[in-house]
């Protein structure tokens, strides 16, 4: 039950009958030789762990000991309950549960990486979100985590998920492109529409840089955990409702491979540049440091 693109995997769920969830269960039992309730059950725990921080993030005065993130989430949820918004309530939700997983993150809470601790705000946020929004059920949700592993897979055997490897399109973009897919099957889309959600996700997210301020992932990482779960249930609802990705989505992470590997030093994780280059960014870096990082 291998795959190694996502075209492989789609084909494998269609010719079976299957949604992508259960294609990547089936893996997961062939490779390490566990039961369908192990590997279940290890995965509806990773789900408990993401809500708790969900509710602290949005609950509880957090704050990172850099003192530069920390209550965005449960902001962001106040302003919901006034009604004056102007988006969607659902992907405000997302975004609200984003960032709050993001900032708990930065505060040193227990978190699923989801592919990386940078980027771990937008699954949990877009599955909670949705899961509200449709009534579903637990079960549902720990399929879509299943969705988004096997999406992240591919994405991880064929380029890379790591900023200081290809940029925050590599984190960011990554974890926007499984969310996307993920919702769309908890949607009751088909694989093809989950793959077309992830490649029209990642498009977006091409050439985006990782350029943390002071060299924490916080600024502006916690604020893109939130812009790329609200970019995961756009690109979900265009794939719903019929849209496609021209570019195939195994050749839009190929060429998020190559622009990562294109891409200059400086923006890739260093703090040498991007956002973290600028002024106030330097002031930061003094006034935690006492110094700054690069002179």
């Amino acid at each position: 039950m291998k795959f190694t693109s996502i075209e492989h995997l789609v084909e494998l769920a269609e010719i079976q009958g299957k949604k992508i969830s259960e294609i990547m269960i089936e893996s997961e039992m062939e490779q390490y030789g566990r039961t369908r309730e192990e590997i279940f059950e290890q995965m509806r725990n990773n789900l408990h762990v993401m809500k708790v921080a969900i509710e602290k993030g949005l609950q509880e005065e957090i704050r990172s000991r850099s003192g530069l993130s920390g209550g965005d989430g449960k902001k962001l949820a106040k302003y919901l309950e006034n009604g004056s918004f102007l988006s969607g309530r659902t992907i405000l939700e997302g975004v609200s549960m984003a960032v709050a997983t993001s900032e708990v993150n930065a505060s040193m809470g227990t978190i699923v990486a989801t592919p990386t601790a940078g980027s771990v705000g937008i699954l949990p946020g877009t599955i909670f979100a949705t899961a509200k929004k449709l009534n579903s059920t637990e079960d549902d949700m720990v399929h879509a985590l299943f969705t988004a592993g096997a999406i992240g897979l591919v994405i991880a055997n064929n380029a890379f998920i790591s900023g200081a490897a290809g940029g925050c399109q590599a984190e960011i973009g990554s974890a926007t492109a499984m969310a996307a897919a993920a919702i769309v099957e908890m949607a009751g889309g088909t694989p093809t529409q989950a793959a077309n959600a992830l490649g029209i996700a990642l498009k977006n997210m091409l050439g985006l840089t990782c350029d943390p301020v002071a060299g924490l992932v916080e600024v502006p990482c916690v604020k893109r955990n939130g812009m790329g779960a609200a970019n995961a249930m756009i690109a979900a609802d265009m794939a719903l409702a019929g849209i496609k990705s021209i570019i195939p989505p195994d050749e839009v992470i190929e060429t998020m491979y190559r622009i990562g590997c294109a891409m200059p030093m400086p923006l890739k994780e260093t703090a040498l540049g991007g956002l973290a280059a600028t002024p106030t960014a330097k002031k930061i870096e003094v006034k935690i440091f006492g110094q700054p990082l690069h002179e």
